[in-house]
Parts: structure tokens; C-alpha cells; sequence
């Protein structure tokens, strides 16, 4: 009896909080959101004189691999461990753990260390990716917070711009482990920043159990597939014994979280949430959306770069129009869904009009001019980014606020989850159709002969989206709930 009150504890009382408090709690978290996003993309550029300093460069796409693995892992954890403890501790243990490994990456005298302090890294940067959207989800009722929804997407833009700027500028002209240091003073000063305003936070349960079990059985599952899908193709052929042995374990310990899932008296992800139709179907849709849009942009410079002739610095630059137009998307999204009832539609008319250009752009591959491949990426991000807002705020929606850091985890894991399984795809399908490509999966110096493999990777994609605009279709609409319906449990239809 005593468990059943404490499942449906409601929200505790708070402080009321002024804007400028919220505003300030929103800064803190998407400056900590810009930390976790910069440590993918700054290192890149950074690798080859990592290698020539620590040596074993054999083991440079492990700086990479280890952050990846241990943050997507991690952020469906953080989105339950907060519901249970409150946002402010969970947030200060993310950020303390995300430096820590930033201290441990600085410092690194080997590359076994830089990999072990990039895994520290991605612990804390995985929950960073879940707790700020979680965090926005507590302070703006769902019909305010799809606005918000463009300023994530925006910080996304400045970590794939700066990232691989801020990366080369450091690796060659000053000194490689200021990627690392600069990581320091950023994120105490976005702790300072959020300290007294996130104590105004309330905890929406209490008294509740973390399942250890289920969550050591998550990361492990997780952990092995990303495995998996990084190295097949790459570092072994996607039918060998060691892919395929990643992918069985894998799904055994799938299959054991499952039956964790329904045998725990309080599971990780509670089957409320997992069932909820909202909740399945968006968190699909931003899988199926991210697998295409990710993939692309990490095979679009080497279409950039094998058939149009630009150069690798060229192609970054070219690369402005798809994030920019993702950016636009998701803000036009944002400001327009508090005006619909059906607000689902933008982001259906977002993603169908993305498969016309997709499918314009794979028409045109092998003739297409920069500028026409400019408007075209830039539509396309367009298209995909009304998405973003849509698919967020109707998941959040969909729950009660003693479920929301659970449901926002999921999202976030299988939006991370989606990106790598799209990187993966497309790189088979290039691979498949003869595309050479070096073992991170970019090109160096390659000559291309036809321009089918970039045709199909384009054409899956679009399929992919089609996907998406499926999944989506298949979402249940709800009435987002206003200031006054903010904290009313709106779980099932």
C-alpha cells in the first residue's frame, strides 16, 4: 500500500520562480548541453596530432567510440535517477562527472588514459543531452515549450560549427589539450550560474528504488549493439564472427532487460511510459528522423568532396546550409505549434516536403552544382527540423511530471541510438555499392568512378524518412496542457 502512495507522490511544493530565474536555469543548462555537444565534434580535428604526441594511433577511433558508448548508454538513467532525487543533485553530478573526465582527458599521459577520461566524459555528457530538456520540461508548460525546442537545436548548430574549428585551431596552433581544459571554467561557470534557482526545482517522486539490475543490463545491451555498429564494416566485415557475435550478446542482454522490465517491482522505464501509444510512436519517429538526418550529414561532405570538388575545409563550410536550414525548422516549428490544434501536422508537412528534396537531390547526384546542392541540404534541414519541437513536446505532454525525466531519457537515448544506427546504414550502403571508405568512415583521397553509391545512400535516407512520416502519422494528438494543467498526470488517453 505504502509503495502505491509513493509512486503517485505529487509534485512537492515549491518557490515560486521569476522569469529571470527561469531564464537563467535554461542558460546554465544549454551552456551545459554545449559542453557534452562540442566533445563530439572538437576532437576530430584533433586526432592526427594526438596520435603523433601520445602514439598507438591505432586506437585514436576509440577517443571517439568511448564517449559515444558510455553517453548514449547513460541518458535514460539519468532521466529516472532524476525523477527520483531531484534535478539539481543529478545535474551537478553529470557536469562534475563530465569535468572529471576532462580533467583525466587534459592530463592524459597515454592514449589508454585519453580513452578512459573520453568514456568519464561521455558518463556525464549523456546525462547533460537528457537533464536539459528534462529540466526545460519542469520550468514551461507543454504549450510554451516547443519554442524552447529551437534553442536546443541552435546549440546543437554551434557544437557542429565551433567543434571542428575551435578543435583545429587548438591542435595546431596552441596545444591539443586545451579541448579538454577549456571544459573547465565553462562548466563551473554554467554550475554558478543554475545553483540557487535549480533549489526552486521541485521533486516530483519520492521514496522510489533504482533498479541497479536493470540499468547494469541497459548499459551492457547498449553498449554492445554501438559496438557493433561502429565497427562493422570498419574494423571488421559486417557478416564476421565478431559483428555477429556483438550482435547476439547484444540482444540476449536485450532480452534480459525485457524481462527485467516486466519482472521488477519498480522498473528502470516504467511500462506506463513504454506503453503509452504518444510516447512509442514519437520516440520512433525521432529514431527513424535522426538515423537519416545524421547519416547525411556525415556522407554529404564525402559527396562534397568525390563528386561536386570541394575540398575538406570547403565542404565544412558547405555543410552550413543543412544546419542552418535545421535550425530555421525547428524555430518555425517552435513558434507555430502553440497556434495549431493539429500540431502534429507541421512536422509531417516538415518531413514529407524533406523526401521531395531528398529525393530531388538523389535525382540530380550526379550533376548537381554547389548551389543547387546548397538549397537542397538547406530545405532539407528545414523540412527535418520541424520535428524536433514536435516530437519532444508531444512525448513530454504525454506523461505526468513524476514520469517526465523517465520519457525524456528514452527520447534522448533513442535519438542517440538513431544516429548511429544511420551513420552505420548508409556507410553499408556505401560500402555495398563500392564506395571505399577509411576506417571512421571518411574519405581520404578517394576517387569515385560512379556516383550510385551517393545515389543510394540519398535514396535510403529517404526511405528512412518516409519512416519517420509513418511513425508519425501513427501518433496519438493530444491537447497541450497549459500554465494552469501543468502538473495534472495526463499518462493515459
Amino acid at each position: 500500500m505504502d509503495q502505491t502512495v509513493d509512486n503517485r507522490t505529487a509534485t512537492t511544493a515549491a518557490p515560486p520562480m521569476s522569469e529571470s530565474e527561469k531564464n537563467a536555469i535554461i542558460g546554465g543548462v544549454l551552456l551545459s548541453m554545449l559542453l557534452a555537444a562540442l566533445d563530439q565534434t572538437i576532437v576530430a580535428p584533433a586526432l592526427p596530432t594526438i596520435g603523433r604526441a601520445l602514439g598507438h594511433a591505432e586506437y585514436l577511433p576509440w577517443i571517439v567510440t568511448g564517449y559515444l558508448l558510455t553517453a548514449t548508454a547513460m541518458a535514460p538513467l539519468y532521466g529516472k535517477i532524476s525523477d527520483v532525487y531531484g534535478r539539481r543533485p543529478v545535474i551537478y553530478a553529470a557536469v562534475l562527472i563530465f569535468l572529471l573526465g576532462s580533467l583525466v582527458s587534459a592530463l592524459a599521459p597515454n592514449m589508454l588514459v585519453l580513452v578512459i577520461g573520453r568514456a568519464i566524459q561521455g558518463a556525464g555528457g549523456g546525462g547533460l543531452f537528457a537533464l536539459t530538456q528534462t529540466v526545460i520540461g519542469d520550468l514551461v508548460p507543454p504549450r510554451e515549450r516547443a519554442r524552447y525546442a529551437a534553442w536546443i537545436a541552435g546549440t546543437w548548430a554551434v557544437a557542429s560549427v565551433a567543434g571542428p574549428l575551435l578543435g583545429g585551431t587548438f591542435a595546431e596552433h596552441l596545444h591539443w589539450s586545451l579541448i579538454f581544459w577549456i571544459n573547465l571554467p565553462l562548466g563551473f561557470l554554467a554550475m554558478a550560474i543554475i545553483n540557487n534557482p535549480l533549489k526552486k526545482l521541485p521533486i516530483a517522486a519520492k521514496h522510489h528504488r533504482i533498479d541497479g539490475l536493470g540499468a547494469a543490463l541497459l548499459v551492457i545491451a547498449t553498449a554492445l549493439l554501438l559496438l557493433a555498429l561502429n565497427w562493422g564494416g570498419s574494423s571488421y566485415p559486417w557478416l564476421s564472427a565478431e559483428i555477429l557475435g556483438l550482435v547476439a550478446c547484444s540482444a540476449v542482454f536485450w532480452a534480459l532487460f525485457a524481462v527485467r522490465l516486466l519482472r521488477a517491482a519498480e522498473p528502470l522505464v516504467s511500462l506506463e511510459v513504454l506503453s503509452n501509444p504518444i510516447v512509442l510512436a514519437g520516440t520512433l519517429s525521432m529514431f527513424l528522423l535522426q538515423a537519416a538526418s545524421i547519416g547525411i550529414s556525415v556522407y554529404l561532405p564525402v559527396y562534397l568532396q568525390a563528386v561536386v570538388g570541394l575540398s575538406v575545409s570547403e565542404s565544412g563550410t558547405a555543410m552550413l546550409g543543412l544546419l542552418l536550414g535545421t535550425v530555421a525548422g525547428a524555430t518555425f516549428s517552435g513558434r507555430t505549434i502553440p497556434r495549431f490544434v493539429h500540431y502534429k501536422r507541421i512536422a509531417m508537412f516538415g518531413i514529407a516536403f524533406a523526401i521531395l528534396c531528398i529525393g530531388a537531390l538523389s535525382a540530380i547526384a550526379g550533376h548537381a552544382s554547389l548551389l543547387e546542392v546548397e538549397v537542397l541540404t538547406t530545405l532539407i534541414g528545414l523540412g527535418t527540423g520541424t520535428t524536433f519541437p514536435v516530437s519532444t513536446v508531444s512525448v513530454q505532454n504525454a506523461v505526468d511530471r513524476a514520469h517526465l525525466g523517465v520519457a525524456t531519457g528514452v527520447l534522448t537515448f533513442l535519438r542517440s541510438l538513431g544516429g548511429a544506427l544511420g551513420v552505420a546504414m548508409l556507410g553499408a550502403v556505401a560500402l555495398g555499392y563500392g564506395l571505399p571508405l577509411a576506417a571512421e568512415g571518411s574519405l581520404t583521397r578517394i576517387e569515385v568512378t560512379s556516383v550510385t553509391p551517393f545515389v543510394m545512400i540519398f535514396v535510403t535516407a529517404g526511405i528512412t524518412l518516409v519512416l519517420a512520416l509513418i511513425a508519425l502519422a501513427l501518433m496519438p494528438e493530444k491537447p497541450l496542457r497549459g500554465q494552469a494543467e501543468h502538473a495534472a498526470p495526463v499518462l493515459s488517453e
